[in-house]
Formats: structure tokens, C-alpha cells, sequence
């Protein structure tokens, strides 16, 4: 009867497990693995034009500081009335290529529309490079400049391109692209973006000219607009965050959800005067980032159907007639390296999400990436890492190991008493607690010595699956990209074996429907490393693998024999 029950329970359990994967799953915008349902249809902003998408409602609205008192107003009279507009300059796409970026900036705004990755391929199609920003019928991403606080110009302003070079040639070390626009609201503003080689963060400068004859105050705004669609490929297996993040000193680094802009949850400080804006994705990031002590005022927002931002005002200051001011921006957007990163600005590095457990995963990362510079190796460098935490875990390890070793010399005696008292299961565990008391055996003394390792092992998984270093990394042979899974399934067998012969060694539960579940456990949990990437399977493979050595050698130093405890399915 008893056996009965318990059979239910595991059945309820596992079936409460696969609701629970399925909910997680749709949880983070990804489809349900076993129960899929048809979703709700939602219009992408990408179908509508894309000139429109991240058209004039994208534009955000200047802060209540800066507008003018109506004595300023009156003051300024007439004179403060923008001019006859220019005609509209023709609207063209402006393509600059450097040795990591191939760009293409819009006339409309000088904004930069296309951001393609030379260094970096394509996950789904390998004979492409990875394509970061973009604004297209498929998605939009995009970063985008203006002015606000006044009829100025933004990024719907048609802009004048200033002719020059479009290719960063060898022996130079930057090229510029400047853009220019018409006389708006009594101020020009010109954009020139300079791109270094070797570099992954842009400048930007905007001079704003004072053409009128009154006084202006404007606004500055720097933000990123996208879509809040999933990046094409991502794995139904792990989730990763996508979507808008925000960074202070005040509070730190804080993730912005989609959803919770759509309904007006997000809570990050309004001024600051330091941080960054950025979106974020798996491997990839953009962020625009502003001098230190420079005071700025952080947004986010729904621009349209599908389609948010994230972004920073900064006030200029009142600029007289005939006046110019400056102000230097850069704008990051590139993969998510952890060690450049943290020389461009403070906190940006914290983009690649590591999750609760960054505190663990920083130092591993460091540690990693000093193997790979010894071994030249992304893949011997995570074997070595594991070997390394084999080695500082050892003692802890040893006594997990040897509470097994004497688990597993009592185990004949602990079957015994139980067939012989399998009737009286109250007697049954009085007498078992009596075997554990005489032989000095704790039974969870196996299980406290690895419980305190999760936390690090796990620390470890978030940095093998957040290390952009592992696209297109190979291994050796067969494993030619450690991101993305192994083509032959040959790291995932070899890992369910290992799983199985460490399961093999370990002692029997005396209850055989726990022994069944010792052996299903295993099988269960290999079938989802089939679509994880190779270097996260070749971790995992490579610390049972160090495991059983270490089981075998102590269990033969203790005296235990070691022996396969083969499952018994009757």
C-alpha cells in the first residue's frame, strides 16, 4: 500500500514538474517544451514601416525643469517663433565600415540604424555576420538622438550628411560621419559619430548652435528603441534576460521587464548624476553612457505597439545667441566582454547578467580567463576550471565520499533488517536509526559537504552560458562552437553515462522505489543536456567524470571495494 502511494506522489511530482518547466518557459517569453498553446496574436510594431515605427511618438518629452517661465516667453516675443522650415532634404541610408562594425546611419536624424558585427557570426545562418541593431520589416533596434524643450531638432529631422570617408583604411585609427541639420526652433544641431578601431564604443558629439536672438534652454536625449521580441535562435531550453536595464550609483544595476513598462511598474530613479541606459541580450549589448557628474534624468517608455525605450535627458543649459554648445556621448554596442567592458564605464561589465549569484560567478569568470590565455583554449580552459574546483573542494568531497563508503557497508545489514521487518515499519525505522547509532553513520553526512558546492557550480553554469567568448569557440574535433550544441550528441551520451555509473556507486536506498527513482532521475535530467550548448555539457561531463575518481579512490583507501549497485526493475 505503502509503495502504491508513494508510486502516486513520484507521478504527481513529475507531472507538477513539467507544468512547472512549461510555466517558466512562457514565464520568459519563450514557447511551453510539452503543453504548447496558440498565443495571443500581437501586432509587431515591425509590420507597420519602419521609418514610422520609431517615428515621433519615440520622441520623449522634456522635463518640467526646462521649460520657460511665461515671462521668458513673452520676453522673447516674435523672435522665438521658428522660421519657415526648410525644404526636406531626400532622406538616404549612409553606410561607414570599420574593421568590427559594417553601419548604417539614417539622414533622418542622423541616427544609427544597422549595427553589423564583422567579428561575430550569425547563430542561424552562419554565412552571415551577427546583426545587432537594425530596422528593417522583421525588428527594430535602433539609437537615436534630438533635441526636446522646444521646436528642435530630433530625430525625425531630415539631417544634411557632410562628405568624407566611409571606410576606416589601414594605418588610420578612427573615422568620423557628420551630420548637420536645417535651422529649427532658432538652434542647429550637428551629430559627428566617430568610430575607433578596436573599439566597440562610438563617439558621439552634438554641437547645438544658438541661431536666433533669444536665449534657449533644450534638452538633450540619448535613447534606444526596440522591439520586445526574443532574439531569432534563442534555446527553449534556458532563458536569458532581453530587454531594457538601467544603471546607477544610487541602485546600482536594475533590469527593466518588457511587461512591466507596458503597465507603468517600473521603478529606477528619475535623476541621477551618473549611470547608463542600455538593451540587453544573450551575449550582446547597447548602452549609451554619459561623463560622470554630468546630471541626467533616465526614462522608459512604450513608443507603440511592441516597441519600447530606454533613454537619458541631460539639459544643456541656457545657450545665448550666436552661442555653440557641446557635449560628448558614447554609445557601447557590441558583445558582452566582461574585461572591456569594465574600462569603459563603472557597472556596465554587470550587463551580462549572472544572475543572484554574480558575487560567485565574477571571480570564476576571472578565473577562467586566465586559463584561457595559458591554454589558448575556451574548452581546455573550462576542464582545467572544473579540475581546479575538484581540487579546492577535495576534503569536502572526501567526506561526502566516505559517509557514502560506510552507508555502503551497511547496506547489506540495512536490507536485511528491512526484509525481515518489511510488516512493522515502525519497528523497521527504530531499528534502523539503532544500525545508524552502533556503526556511527549520519545518512545525510553525504549530502551537507555538496549541498555548500551547488552555489559555486551553479555561479559556474551562468558564466559558461553568459560568456559571449564561447560562440564560434571550438574545442576539439567535432565541437566547433562551444554555444551551441554538440551537432553528434557524443558530450551528451558520454555525460548520461557518467551519470549513471556515479549513480552505480553510490549506495542503494534501502526503499526500492527510491532505488528506481535513483536511476530515472539521471535519465530524465540528460535529456535536456541534448539541446544545451557543448561547453556547458563538456563542464558538467568533466566534473562526474573527476567525481568518480574521487569516489573510487576513496571508497578503495576506506577499504570499501567500490562495486555497481545495478538497478532492480521487478
Amino acid at each position: 500500500m505503502n509503495d502504491i502511494r508513494r508510486t502516486i506522489l513520484w507521478v504527481i511530482f513529475g507531472f507538477s514538474m513539467v507544468l512547472l518547466w512549461d510555466k517558466w518557459q512562457l514565464h520568459n517569453g519563450n514557447k511551453a517544451t510539452f503543453f504548447p498553446t496558440t498565443p495571443a496574436v500581437t501586432a509587431p510594431a515591425a509590420n507597420a514601416p519602419a521609418s514610422g515605427a520609431a517615428g515621433a511618438a519615440s520622441v520623449p518629452s522634456a522635463s518640467s525643469a526646462s521649460v520657460p517661465a511665461p515671462a521668458a516667453v513673452a520676453a522673447a516675443g516674435a523672435s522665438a517663433v521658428p522660421g519657415q522650415a526648410a525644404p526636406a532634404a531626400k532622406r538616404e541610408r549612409v553606410e561607414v565600415k570599420t574593421d568590427l562594425y559594417r553601419l548604417t546611419f539614417d539622414t533622418e536624424g542622423g541616427s544609427l540604424v544597422h549595427a553589423e558585427l564583422l567579428q561575430h557570426i550569425d547563430m542561424t545562418d552562419k554565412t552571415r555576420n551577427f546583426l545587432l541593431l537594425d530596422e528593417s520589416a522583421q525588428r527594430v533596434y535602433v539609437a537615436q538622438t534630438g533635441l526636446v524643450g522646444g521646436t528642435f531638432p530630433t530625430h525625425k529631422t531630415a539631417m544634411t550628411v557632410v562628405p568624407g570617408p566611409r571606410e576606416l583604411k589601414d594605418g588610420e585609427d578612427s573615422i568620423s560621419i557628420r551630420f548637420e541639420s536645417p535651422e529649427q526652433g532658432g538652434v542647429k544641431l550637428a551629430k559627428t559619430w566617430t568610430i575607433k578601431r578596436g573599439a566597440y564604443d562610438i563617439a558621439v558629439k552634438h554641437e547645438v548652435v544658438n541661431t536666433g536672438t533669444a536665449a534657449v534652454s533644450p534638452q538633450l536625449y540619448l535613447q534606444l528603441v526596440r522591439d520586445g521580441n526574443k532574439p531569432p535562435g534563442e534555446s527553449s531550453f534556458y532563458s536569458t534576460f532581453t530587454g531594457p536595464a538601467v544603471y546607477t550609483d544610487a541602485k546600482k544595476y536594475q533590469k527593466v521587464e518588457f511587461k512591466d513598462i507596458e503597465n507603468g511598474k517600473v521603478d529606477i530613479p528619475k535623476d541621477s548624476p551618473n549611470g547608463y541606459v542600455a538593451m540587453v541580450q544573450h551575449y550582446f549589448a547597447t548602452a549609451w553612457l554619459l561623463a560622470d557628474g554630468v546630471q541626467r534624468e533616465l526614462f522608459t517608455r512604450k513608443v507603440d505597439t511592441n516597441l519600447y525605450s530606454v533613454g537619458m535627458l541631460t539639459p544643456l543649459g541656457s545657450i545665448e545667441p550666436g552661442a555653440t554648445k557641446a557635449i560628448d556621448a558614447r554609445l557601447f554596442a557590441g558583445p558582452q566582454v566582461e574585461t572591456m567592458m569594465e574600462k569603459l564605464s563603472p557597472g556596465l561589465e554587470l550587463v551580462k547578467d549572472y544572475g543572484w549569484l554574480t558575487i560567485l560567478s565574477k571571480p570564476l569568470y576571472w578565473l577562467l580567463d586566465q586559463l584561457h590565455k595559458i591554454l589558448n583554449n575556451w574548452g581546455w580552459a573550462i576542464v582545467a576550471l572544473v579540475l581546479l574546483l575538484k581540487i579546492a573542494f577535495y576534503w569536502l568531497n572526501a567526506k561526502a565520499y566516505a559517509s557514502m563508503a560506510k552507508m555502503k557497508a551497511i547496506n547489506p545489514k540495512i536490507m536485511e533488517m528491512r526484509e525481515r521487518l518489511k510488516d512493522k515499519p515502525q519497528q523497521m525505522q527504530q531499528e534502523m536509526m539503532r544500525i545508524y547509532r552502533e556503526e556511527k553513520v549520519n545518512p545525510m553526512g553525504g549530502c551537507f559537504p555538496i549541498m555548500i558546492q551547488i552555489p559555486v557550480f551553479i555561479a559556474l553554469y551562468w558564466v559558461l552560458l553568459s560568456s559571449v567568448e564561447m560562440r564560434n569557440a571550438p574545442w576539439i574535433g567535432w565541437i566547433k562552437d562551444l554555444s551551441t550544441p554538440d551537432p553528434f550528441f557524443i558530450l551528451p551520451l558520454l555525460m548520461t553515462v557518467s551519470s549513471l555509473v556515479q549513480t552505480a556507486l553510490n549506495p542503494a536506498p534501502p526503499d526500492p522505489l527510491q532505488a528506481k527513482m535513483m536511476w530515472f532521475m539521471p535519465l530524465i535530467f540528460s535529456v535536456m543536456f541534448f539541446f544545451f550548448p557543448a561547453g556547458l555539457v563538456l563542464y558538467w561531463l568533466t566534473n562526474n567524470i573527476l567525481s568518480i575518481a574521487q569516489q573510487w579512490i576513496i571508497n578503495t583507501r576506506m577499504g570499501v571495494p567500490p562495486q555497481f549497485n545495478l538497478p532492480k526493475f521487478k
